[in-house]
C-alpha cells in the first residue's frame, strides 16, 4: 500500500545507490515504537515511509517494539500499535520485541566489557550529570571509569543477580568525555530496574538503554536502512560506534528525516498523556486527538491520511504543517465516496397548511450527485417537516437567502413554501413556522413572475430519526500552542471543540448506518457514526466541515 509516495526523495537516492553498489540484495526496514502510548499523526509518517518502501522495493519490514522500560509500557499499547498499522493499510513482515533480544544484548554488553569498552559507573544521577559536561563545556572522567574488566565482570554481573537496589549502579561505554558530541560522553547502555516486564516477567533486573539497543536490534534483524526522524541525527555517531565495537551481524546505514509536526496540535507523547490523564480529552481515541486511533473514530479514511502524508512529502528541514492541509486531504478523499443525506442539527417544526394531512409524497433522490452506481433512495416530503433554526431568521439581512416571515425558499428536492406565520413560546423564542407551498414548483421549477434563490434541508417530522450528533474542531485555538512559554500548554485548548447536539433529526437512511460508510450531511460536512451509537440512536461524529472554517482565522495569522 504506498499511495503517492515519491519517485525520488534523498531516502529513495540513498538505497537507489546501495542497490546499485550491491551492498544488498533485499532491502530491510523496520517500525520500532515504544509500546508506552498511542501512536499518532506523526508515526503515521513513519509508517507509511518504512512500510512503504520495503512494498516498493519487494523488500520486509518488521513491526518492533521497543519494550525496554517495563515501567511505562503495556500490553494495551501493543495491541493498539498493531491495530493503526493495519488500518493504515500496511501489513508487516515479522513481529519483533526488542525483549526478544535481551539475551544478545546481554552478551554485546560483556563483549564491551571485555574489550575494556565498557565499564560499572557507581556515581549517583545527579553527580553523573554534572560530569557530562554541557554543550559548551567537556565532561569529565568518572572516578569508576578504569575498573579493572575482572571488577566490572564481578559488578555487571551481581547487577544482574539483583544485588544491588534501582540507581545504585549502571553500565556505561567507554567512548570520550572530551567529545563535542554530548551524546559519545560514556553513554549509559544498562541500569537496573527491579519492574516485572510485560513479556519477560521477573527474567531481568538490568534492561538496554534505547541507544544501545536500537542499532543493535536493527543488526540482528538485518536491517539495511534504518529511517528516523532528525532528533536522531546526533545519535548516529553513537549508533555507529556500537555497531563497530561489537560483532554485530550487519551494520545498518541510518538515514534521517523530518518528523511531521502540525498546527492547532501537540505531538508529544508526555502531552498527549497529560490531555488524557487530567480528562481534558475523552481517552486516546478522542476524536480531537491527533491519534491514529483518534482520527480513526471520528471517520478519517487511512488513504487520506496516506495522502496526506504524500503530499507532504520526505525532507530533511523540520516544519510546521498546516491542518488545513489534512482537513482537504479528508475532504478530497470523502467527497467521491460519501453517499448524501439530510439531516437538521437543531430542528424547527415547519407546518406547511395546505399539505394534505396524512399523505406523504415519496421523492427519489440519487445517493451521490456523480456516481449513479451508488442508487437512489425514496424520502417522504409530509405535512409536517424540520428545516435547521439556522435557517430562519426573523430580521433577516439583504444578503440572508434563507426563511423569513413572508419570505420563499425552496425545500431541498421539493417545492417553494411561503412563510406566512411564526409561533413563539411564552420565553419569545420561535417554535414553529407554518407556511404554504405552490404546487407548481416541483422539480425545480420557479414560481411565476418572481425567483427564489434560497434551498433549504429538511426532514420529515413523521419519517426521520432521533439522533446525537457531535460536533469536532480543532483542539487548539492557537497554531502553536506551545509558542508563549509562561503558560501550560493547555491553555490554549479550543472551549468550542466539542459541541454535543442531542435532538438532531435525520433521514430514515441514516437510521441504520453502514459500519464503515461516511456521510455527507448536504451543507453540513462529513459525519461518521461514533461506536457509541446504538440501533436506537444513533451517534454521528462530524469528521470535517464542507468548506474550512479556519481560513480566514489562518489569514489573519500569517499576514
Amino acid at each position: 500500500m504506498s499511495d503517492n509516495l515519491e519517485p525520488v526523495n534523498f531516502i529513495r537516492q540513498a538505497i537507489n545507490a546501495d542497490l546499485a553498489d550491491k551492498k544488498h540484495d533485499k532491502i530491510v526496514t523496520r517500525f520500532p515504537p515504544e509500546p508506552n502510548g498511542y501512536l499518532h499523526i506523526g508515526h503515521a509518517k513513519s509508517i507509511w515511509l518504512n512500510f512503504g518502501i520495503a512494498d516498493d522495493y519487494e523488500g520486509e519490514c518488521t513491526l518492533r517494539f521497543d519494550d525496554t522500560n517495563p515501567i511505562k509500557e503495556d500490553e494495551e499499547f501493543v495491541t493498539a500499535i498493531e491495530e493503526d498499522v493495519r488500518w493504515l493499510g500496511f501489513k508487516w513482515s515479522r513481529i519483533a520485541h526488542a525483549s526478544d533480544y535481551f539475551p544478545k544484548l546481554h552478551e554485546f554488553a560483556i563483549e564491551l566489557i571485555h574489550k575494556g569498552l565498557a565499564y560499572v559507573d557507581s556515581l549517583d544521577m545527579e553527580t553523573m550529570r554534572e560530569y557530562r559536561g554541557t554543550l559548551k563545556e567537556p565532561g569529565k572522567n568518572s572516578p569508576y571509569r578504569d575498573r579493572s574488566v575482572e571488577e566490572n565482570m564481578d559488578l555487571f554481573s551481581r547487577m544482574k543477580a539483583g544485588e544491588f537496589a534501582d540507581g545504585k549502579h549502571v553500565l556505561r561505554a567507554k567512548i570520550d568525555m572530551q567529545s563535542s558530541n554530548i551524546n559519545l560522553r560514556d553513554p549509559v547502555i544498562y541500569r537496573i530496574r527491579h519492574h516485572a516486564h510485560q513479556r519477560t516477567g521477573d527474567a531481568w533486573c538490568i534492561y538496554p538503554m534505547y541507544d544501545f539497543t536500537h542499532g543493535l536490534s536493527d543488526a540482528i534483524e538485518g536491517v539495511t536502512h534504518s529511517l528516523c526522524t532528525l532528533e536522531f541525527e546526533d545519535h548516529r555517531a553513537l549508533y555507529d560506534w556500537f555497531l563497530s565495537h561489537v560483532s554485530a551481524p550487519c551494520h545498518p546505514r541510518q538515514i534521517e528525516f523530518s518528523r511531521l509536526n502540525l498546527n492547532y496540535s501537540v505531538m508529544s507523547k508526555r502531552m498527549l498523556t497529560q490531555l488524557v490523564n487530567n480528562g481534558h480529552v475523552d481517552g486516546w481515541d478522542d476524536p480531537r486527538m491527533p491519534t491514529i486511533s483518534g482520527l480513526r473514530r471520528r471517520g478519517f479514511t487511512a488513504s487520506a491520511v496516506r495522502n496526506f502524508i504524500g503530499s507532504v512529502g520526505i525532507t530533511k528541514k523540520a516544519n510546521v504543517i498546516e491542518m488545513s492541509m489534512l482537513e482537504n486531504a479528508v475532504r478530497e478523499d470523502l467527497d467521491s465516496i460519501s453517499p448524501r443525506a439530510m439531516g437538521v442539527l437543531k430542528p424547527l417544526k415547519l407546518v406547511i397548511e395546505n399539505f394534505p394531512e396524512g399523505e406523504s409524497e415519496p421523492i427519489e433522490v440519487a445517493n451521490h450527485p456523480n456516481d449513479p452506481s451508488m442508487g437512489t433512495r425514496n424520502i417522504l416530503l409530509t405535512r409536517e417537516i424540520y428545516i435547521d433554526h439556522d435557517d430562519f431568521m426573523e430580521d433577516p439581512p439583504k444578503k440572508f437567502f434563507r426563511l423569513g416571515p413572508d419570505r420563499e425558499v425552496r425545500l431541498r428536492y421539493g417545492f417553494v413554501v411561503h412563510c406566512h406565520k411564526v409561533i413563539k413560546n411564552d420565553a419569545g423564542e420561535v417554535i414553529e413556522l407554518r407556511c404554504t407551498y405552490d404546487p407548481n414548483t416541483r422539480h425545480g421549477q420557479q414560481p411565476e413572475g418572481r425567483k427564489v434563490k434560497g434551498i433549504i434541508h429538511w426532514v420529515s417530522a413523521e419519517h426521520c430519526v432521533d439522533a446525537s450528533v457531535r460536533l469536532y474542531d480543532r483542539l487548539f485555538q492557537e497554531a502553536n500552542p506551545l509558542a508563549d512559554k509562561t503558560k501550560a500548554f493547555t491553555e490554549s485548548l479550543n472551549p468550542h471543540s466539542l459541541q454535543v447536539l442531542t435532538n438532531c433529526k435525520l433521514e430514515l437512511s441514516l437510521g441504520s448506518p453502514s459500519v464503515d460508510t461516511r456521510y455527507q450531511f448536504e451543507r453540513l460536512g462529513y459525519f461518521y457514526p461514533d461506536i457509541d451509537s446504538s440501533s436506537s440512536h444513533p451517534i454521528y461524529n462530524r469528521i470535517v466541515t464542507l468548506r474550512d472554517s479556519w481560513a480566514k482565522i489562518d489569514k489573519q495569522r500569517k499576514s
